[in-house]
C-alpha cells in the first residue's frame, strides 16, 4: 500500500542528492543525475576520505564526509543513494531512515527478506520515503513490454528466457567472490532476470534452482527454472564466468518479443507477430538510463509518497523471497545471516 504524506509544494526547490559509496555504479548514478531537471547532487561520504573527496571534486559536490553518520545529519539533504557493497544496504539504510532521510538504495535492497521486512516496518513507522534502486524498471524498453502484455494483442505470455553474464576477472579477494560482502552471481547480476518474470508473469508456483559455486562458496553461475499454475515458464540465468548473450525473449501466444543485448540497460526492441513479421522499436534517451529513476523517486517525494507505486516495496519483498528460495536451493551461505 502507498503511503501518502501532506503533500509539500516545493516549487522550484532543487532536490539535494546525498551518495553513500562513491563506487563504480555510484559513478553512472551521478553522472545520470547530472541530466535531471531539479537534482543536485549536494553530499558524498565514503569510508575512505579520499574517495569521498576525489568523488566531490569530479561531480563538484559541496559537502564530503569520511564515514556515513555525518551525511544523514545534513539538514539540507532531501535523499540519500545507497550503493555500498550488498551486504552492507541494510545497515546503511536502516541508519537513514532511522534519522528521517528518504532512501533510494541499490539493488539488491538487502541479502535476506528478513532484512528487508525490517528496513520496510521502520520506514512505515517512520513514515520515511524508501525505494529500491532497480533501474530497468523505468526503462522505455521495458515500459513498452508491459503495455504490449495489458493490450492483449499478443495474448497471454507463455514463457520468458531471460540472462545476464559476462566474463570478469577471477579474483577471490574481491566483491564478487565474497560472501561477507554478499557476492556471487545470484545477487549481483541474476536480480536482473529474476525481476523481469516477477514483473510480467507474478509470483511463481515452482522453483527449480542450481548453481555452480567457487571456492569461496560464492556462485559463480546460477540457472533457475520458475513455473507457473497457469503452465507458462521462466528460464533464467547469471554467471561471471561467461559472456553470454544479455538478452530477454518473451514468448506470447500471438508473437514474441526480444529485448535485445544488454536487455537490462538502455535498448531496443524486436517485435515480431504469429506471421513472422517484425518491427524495431528504439528510444530516445535524454540521459544514460539511471537519470530515470532519480526522476520517478523526486516525483514521489514532490507527492508525499513514502513509497514509488511503480516500484512498490511490496514488490520488492517478493523479489528478496525469491532470491531467498533459490539461495536456499543451490547452497549459497552468506556469513552470519540469521533469515
Amino acid at each position: 500500500m502507498n503511503i501518502k504524506l501532506k503533500t509539500v509544494n516545493r516549487g522550484l526547490r532543487t532536490t539535494k542528492w546525498g551518495i553513500i559509496g562513491p563506487g563504480k555504479i555510484a559513478h553512472k548514478f551521478a553522472q545520470g543525475l547530472a541530466s535531471v531537471k531539479g537534482a543536485e547532487l549536494f553530499a558524498v561520504a565514503s569510508r575512505s576520505e579520499n574517495r569521498a573527496r576525489d568523488f566531490a571534486n569530479q561531480y563538484r559536490i559541496p559537502f564530503y564526509y569520511q564515514g556515513y553518520e555525518n551525511i544523514v545529519k545534513n539538514q539540507e539533504v532531501d535523499i540519500i543513494y545507497i550503493s555500498t557493497p550488498n551486504a552492507l544496504h541494510y545497515e546503511n539504510t536502516l541508519m537513514c531512515l532511522e534519522n528521517g532521510k528518504p532512501v533510494l538504495c541499490e539493488k539488491p535492497f538487502t541479502i535476506s527478506r528478513g532484512q528487508l521486512q525490517r528496513l520496510v516496518n521502520t520506514a512505515g513507522d517512520k513514515k520515511v520515503f524508501l525505494m529500491e534502486a532497480i533501474w530497468t524498471r523505468f526503462l522505455p524498453t521495458i515500459q513498452k513490454v508491459i503495455e504490449i502484455r495489458n493490450s492483449g494483442e499478443l495474448g497471454a505470455i507463455r514463457a520468458i528466457y531471460a540472462d545476464f553474464g559476462f566474463k570478469a576477472p577471477v579474483e577471490y579477494d574481491g566483491r564478487l567472490y565474497n560472501l561477507e560482502l554478499g557476492g556471487g552471481a545470484l545477487l549481483d547480476i541474476g536480480i536482473y532476470p529474476v525481476f523481469l518474470s516477477l514483473l510480467l508473469l507474478g509470483k511463481p508456483s515452482e522453483i527449480k534452482s542450481t548453481a555452480v559455486l567457487s571456492r569461496t562458496g560464492a556462485d559463480e553461475s546460477c540457472s533457475i527454472l520458475f513455473k507457473y499454475d497457469n503452465g507458462s515458464l521462466a528460464n533464467l540465468a547469471s554467471t561471471f564466468i561467461l559472456d553470454t548473450p544479455i538478452e530477454a525473449n518473451i514468448i506470447f501466444e500471438k508473437g514474441r518479443i526480444r529485448i535485445n543485448r544488454r536487455w537490462f540497460a538502455p535498448s531496443s526492441l524486436t517485435i515480431t507477430d504469429r506471421k513472422e513479421k517484425t518491427n524495431e522499436l528504439t528510444f530516445k534517451y535524454n540521459g544514460n538510463g539511471y537519470h530515470l529513476e532519480a526522476e520517478e523517486a523526486m516525483k514521489c517525494l514532490e507527492k508525499g509518497l513514502t513509497e514509488c507505486p511503480e516500484l512498490p516495496l511490496g514488490f520488492s519483498l517478493e523479489l528478496m523471497g525469491l532470491l531467498d528460495q533459490i539461495r536456499e536451493q543451490c547452497g549459497i551461505r552468506y556469513p552470519g545471516l540469521e533469515d
